[in-house]
């Protein structure tokens, strides 16, 4: 058997040309491990973005004849993605869908609806080893499954991370998202602190519904304040931040370093004893991240991180355990909620490429592939 389906592709060119398309590919028999599934629903992720469009101009965005979309990398962002110029790449980190076909081992999971990661998953069907895919619990939906994986595993990294790296409480930016939400409700059932920070009253209120005790907004005159109130009152030591370029990581470690001088028993010029712990998991603000360095002391360290690396590091056991919460909560906890759903082609039309590609706080999207 030898099925044929679309796939969306992504590649940049030497001259800084960058190609999005739908291109047919021809899938043949799934390997003795391998399953064939049918995709009826991924989400747009922003890590799925990163790769979908790298750093392109996108006020450069063209039609080409073949529903093909064309953009300029600007020269100075090539660097970059010179790892893959010339290549042409599949896109969508996670999805799901029917298992229309399996290889020998796998044939317990045809027929089912199953959440599945490995990339490629923008296309009408996907060719993957069973070992990547999950079987969804009975009545769930490849809509409620889509998004079982990236968000779900990341949320639940951090406070694993947390505890860990023997912390007490966390600060998370961007908080009213749908992966803020699931961190939100996995503080609460594990009896952990977090504080909260968004950028407007209605992201604060989407995140009181669901009982956020402590939310600071950005935009707020006195936000260096609240946010300071809130760290002292919680203990947060660890901050995950999604925006990544320009100031809002430094204001947080100053916040953490005002919170602990006011316990200090003595003063040093080198700042408090306590250690704080930036992490930027997120690019929401492209530009240079700045850190205002003598405002926290020299008890601090800023890194970057990642899910899988975080996983790998973790061990096959704490995977295990993290994947099997996740199904376990998957239309509770880790219940995701989409604004609009688009089919494959439709996810290529400019005007609903310029709506998701801003990652608006409160919006997400969802690709069907049978809708067209």
């Amino acid at each position: 058997m030898t099925l044929t389906g679309r796939e969306m592709r992504t590649r940049v060119d030497q001259d800084g040309t960058l190609t999005i398309s739908l291109e047919e590919v021809a899938l043949g028999e799934p390997g003795d491990d391998e399953v064939i599934v049918r995709v009826e629903a991924a989400p747009i992720n922003p890590s799925d973005l990163g790769l979908l469009l790298g750093p392109a101009d996108i006020s450069t965005l063209e039609t080409l004849d073949e529903g093909s979309l064309r953009f300029q990398v600007p020269e100075a962002r090539l660097a970059g993605v010179r790892g893959r110029l010339g290549q042409s790449l599949a896109i969508g980190n996670e999805g799901a869908g029917t298992v229309v076909a399996a290889g020998r081992a796998a044939k317990s999971l045809e027929g089912k609806i199953v959440g599945m990661i490995g990339g490629g998953m923008y296309a009408d069907y996907r060719r993957i080893a069973a070992r990547d895919v999950i079987a969804l619990p009975d009545g769930a939906s490849a809509e409620q499954g889509a998004a079982m994986f990236v968000n779900p595993l990341t949320a639940l990294g951090f406070v694993e991370t947390a505890r860990r790296e023997g912390h007490k409480a966390i600060v998370h930016t961007a908080a009213a998202s749908n992966l803020g939400q699931m961190v939100q409700k996995i503080c609460l059932a594990d009896g952990v602190g977090l504080v909260n920070v968004v950028r407007s009253p209605e992201q604060a209120q989407i995140l009181r519904d669901i009982g956020a005790r402590h939310v600071v907004n950005s935009r707020e005159p006195d936000f260096s304040e609240q946010l300071t109130a809130a760290i002292r009152e919680t203990g947060a030591t660890i901050a995950f931040d999604a925006i990544g370029g320009g100031t809002l990581g430094s204001e947080i470690l100053r916040a953490m370093e005002r919170a602990a001088l006011e316990n200090a028993s003595s003063y040093s010029r080198y700042g408090s004893d306590t250690f704080k712990q930036l992490y930027i998991y997120g690019a929401l603000d492209p530009a240079p991240t700045t850190l205002e360095r003598m405002a926290f002391g020299f008890q601090w360290s800023v890194g970057g991180w990642l899910l899988f690396p975080f996983l790998q590091k973790a061990g096959p056991e704490v995977a295990a355990r993290l994947r099997a919460r996740v199904q376990a909560e998957l239309t509770t906890t880790f219940a995701s909620r989409y604004t609009e759903v688009v089919g494959l082609a439709q996810a290529l039309h400019p005007d609903v490429l310029r709506r998701y590609e801003r990652k608006a706080t409160g919006e997400k999207f969802l690709i069907d592939p049978r809708r067209g």
